[in-house]
């Protein structure tokens, strides 16, 4: 399966101690240069990041077009992932995902992975790993969006 992502997913597990989580789910990841440098200024070494590989994307046009929309971090993403035709995009931002969902990518956020992950059977409860998020990494859901993801998942 072949995976990009944009900063917020990795940078929100990071912040919590829970990246490897991405690892354990998808493999290898792919994330253009903007990306990693939005990490490692947000504190974030991408090297020590176990299976995240910077991959450029080349179709710069398609990166300048979306930079009209979205952030360098987001449309430097969505091109590699349509350049590459990945299979996944995992993104947050409404903006971002809302793009990509438009230009045929499958998009999947931090709900998602965590979904995935208890699925899998690789955590065994999404709510203390989504207190963490909104708590110590300051990742923002709705309440709404917060109470009909924790009965999606039986919590």
């Amino acid at each position: 399966m072949i995976v990009v992502s944009d900063t917020s997913p990795i940078l929100n597990l990071a912040r919590i101690g829970n990246v490897d989580l991405l690892w354990r789910l998808y493999g290898e990841i792919l994330v253009p240069t903007a990306v990693a440098e939005e990490l490692a200024h947000n504190g974030v070494d991408p090297s020590s990041i176990r299976s995240l590989t910077v991959q450029e994307a080349l179709d710069h046009a398609t990166v300048s077009l979306l930079q009209s929309e979205l952030d360098a971090g987001e449309s430097a993403a969505i091109a590699l992932a349509l350049e590459i035709r990945a299979d996944l995009i995992l993104a947050d931002e409404r903006r971002g995902r809302r793009k990509a969902i438009q230009l045929g990518l499958e998009v999947v956020g931090l709900l998602g992975v965590l979904n995935e992950a208890k699925r899998r059977g690789l955590i065994a409860a999404c709510k203390p790993i989504l207190d963490a998020l909104t708590g110590e990494a300051q990742f923002w859901i709705s309440s709404d969006l917060r109470d009909r993801f924790l009965r999606q998942v039986d919590e």
